[in-house]
């Protein structure tokens, strides 16, 4: 089968052990940024299996009706909100996702950034790069508040970071966040209001939806202290657009570290966030990790090698038989 996996900007996919698995295949490996749909249509029509990465591509109805070879997808990651599901119903097009998980990536590189903000490390590994010797107070988080916003899979484990080093760690969120942090030990915030108040380092853990998408506004931001940081490595979505940006320029909250952004990739510098002195970003590499690729496109690969061999797979939607 002739099996297309578009958007390996990163140029890793080509590295992973389990591309052996598709050793009897056709396989083709785009690594092209975010090209333009029709561009795109051209260089997937002759597929027959694609395999996206996460959700980098919108694969809408246009383009999927440009692409007449296609019979199944297999997504890495458990979503496919980019997928158009409806239309693959209609296009005879066969869709499975995955069913790993691996919060762990996620919280550590949550970590990774409020460790390089309260130490500053970037800035103190460069200044030493440059010759600089720079004794300046760092922060310590021994004592501050942590807050956690949805204590999910993902904020579960920062949540415990956090108090493993001896942080007050509060919550606020649906009821599983509160079951979980009566369970857990932690505190719940008095309201949303307070969690925002409250907080020294506040992380942003909630999943991306229709009920959540804008849910964080400058209203809820003001509240922050001058001093405080809010890390996002969830969704860029979750804060109403340009929100974050006014909110550092206005120093509350006083800094922000994020790993996502309203469209990926960010190319040529192309973001306000990273004209802020205040604002520590990275590529979304959070999940950018080798065993965690591993894990998400071995089962890919194993729901494509399922599918040409005829065998039953759990499928996300109910694809109509594609005329021959």
């Amino acid at each position: 089968m002739k099996i297309f996996i578009p958007d390996d900007y990163h140029g890793v996919v080509s590295q992973l052990k389990c591309l052996k698995k598709l050793a009897q295949h056709e396989v083709h490996i785009l690594k092209e940024v975010a090209p333009a749909e029709s561009r795109l249509a051209s260089l997937l029509k002759e597929a027959e299996v694609i395999v996206p990465i996460r959700e980098r591509t919108e694969f809408s109805r246009s383009l999927l009706s440009l692409l007449p070879h296609l019979k199944f997808m297999a997504q890495t990651g458990r979503s496919a909100h980019s997928i158009d599901l409806q239309a693959c119903d209609a296009l005879g097009i066969a869709v499975c996702s995955g069913s790993h998980a691996s919060p762990y990536t996620v919280a550590e590189h949550t970590w990774a950034l409020i460790f390089a903000f309260a130490r500053q490390v970037a800035e103190d590994a460069q200044g030493m790069k440059q010759g600089r010797w720079k004794p300046t107070f760092s922060t310590s988080l021994r004592g501050k508040t942590l807050g956690i916003l949805g204590l999910g899979t993902i904020g579960e484990p920062v949540a415990a970071t956090g108090a493993s080093l001896g942080m007050r760690v509060i919550t606020y969120g649906r009821q599983r966040t509160a079951d979980r942090t009566r369970t857990l030990g932690y505190e719940m915030a008095a309201s949303r209001e307070a969690l925002f108040a409250e907080s020294d380092v506040l992380s942003i853990n909630l999943r991306l939806n229709e009920s959540t998408r804008g849910c964080i506004t400058t209203k809820e931001l003001s509240l922050m202290k001058p001093s405080a940081l809010i890390v996002n490595t969830a969704r860029a979505e979750l804060i109403a657009e340009g929100a974050l940006v006014e909110a550092l320029r206005q120093g509350r909250p006083g800094f922000a570290a994020t790993d996502v952004y309203e469209n990926e990739p960010v190319q040529h510098g192309n973001h306000p966030l990273l004209s802020l002195p205040n604002a520590l970003c990275t590529p979304h590499s959070a999940w950018l990790e080798a065993s965690t690729y591993e894990l998400y496109f071995g089962e890919a690969f194993d729901q494509v090698l399922d599918f040409a061999a005829g065998k039953p797979l759990k499928l996300l939607n109910h694809p109509a038989k594609r005329p021959e």
